[in-house]
């Protein structure tokens, strides 16, 4: 393990017939730089769960046609993987990114924002 060091001059009282010194040079840690993982999070509408452990979530959003400006619904299916197997069709679940689970299974549920009364 390497340390990064940084000089800090340290100043010293001169007295009357001393010679003026060189600065000192004290090693001086670095702080460790920490690495927040920032996870993409989605808010969707559980649309399947008829796998072992994975469900579909179907994620909406709005966007602006380019040329002709008008707001254009867009609908994205993610693959997320439920740990319980506790989603129901209908609930809507917070999924955020994580590691592949599968070729196509790339989300973890989160949490479960509202259940559904569906039996």
């Amino acid at each position: 393990m390497t340390q990064e060091t940084q000089e800090v001059a340290i100043p010293e009282v001169e007295e009357a017939n001393s010679a003026p010194e060189a600065p000192v040079a004290v090693a001086v840690p670095a702080e460790p730089a920490q690495k927040k993982v920032i996870r993409l999070e989605k808010v969707g509408k559980v649309v399947s769960n008829k796998m072992n452990k994975t469900v579909i979530v179907e994620v909406s959003y709005q966007k602006q046609h380019r040329l002709y400006k008008k707001s254009i619904r867009r609908t994205s299916r993610f693959k997320a993987h439920d740990e319980n197997n506790e989603c129901k069709i209908g609930d809507t679940v917070r999924i955020e990114e994580c590691r592949p689970m599968s070729k196509e299974k790339h989300f973890r549920l989160a949490e479960i924002v509202k259940r559904t009364d569906k039996v």
